[in-house]
């Protein structure tokens, strides 16, 4: 729950890096809470209306934890646009985001690992 919590106090904070287990915690704690409020929209009967606040309250710390992620390995930020291209795109992030850290400090900071 820490990390996601982390991501959330960095809401904006698109410099820097983020490691894997930031990203992924993030990711997961985010499914998580999707599917329980799936669950409270349709025992309440209100179609998407908590989901959709939801979605919109973690749309800015998705990008940012997204774009520091991809600096951590490396690359632009600019590289989450490659998303918007339909199966190849999603893929292509999914594989960035498995990769693990360029060791050393790069150009967008020292390696979050402290190695």
């Amino acid at each position: 729950m820490s990390w996601y919590l982390l991501v959330l106090k960095k809401y904006a904070q698109f410099s820097g890096r983020s490691h894997r287990k930031e990203y992924w915690m993030f990711f997961l704690f985010n499914i998580i809470i999707a599917i329980i409020l799936g669950i409270i929209e349709g025992i309440l009967g209100i179609a998407g209306i908590l989901s959709s606040l939801y979605c919109l309250a973690v749309l800015v710390p998705g990008i940012a934890v997204t774009i520091r992620r991809l600096h951590d390995i490396d690359r632009s930020g600019w590289w989450i646009l490659v998303g918007l291209i339909p199966v190849i795109g999603g893929l292509v992030l999914l594989i960035f985001m498995v990769q693990d850290s360029k060791p050393g400090a790069n150009e967008y900071g020292p390696n979050p690992k402290g190695a």
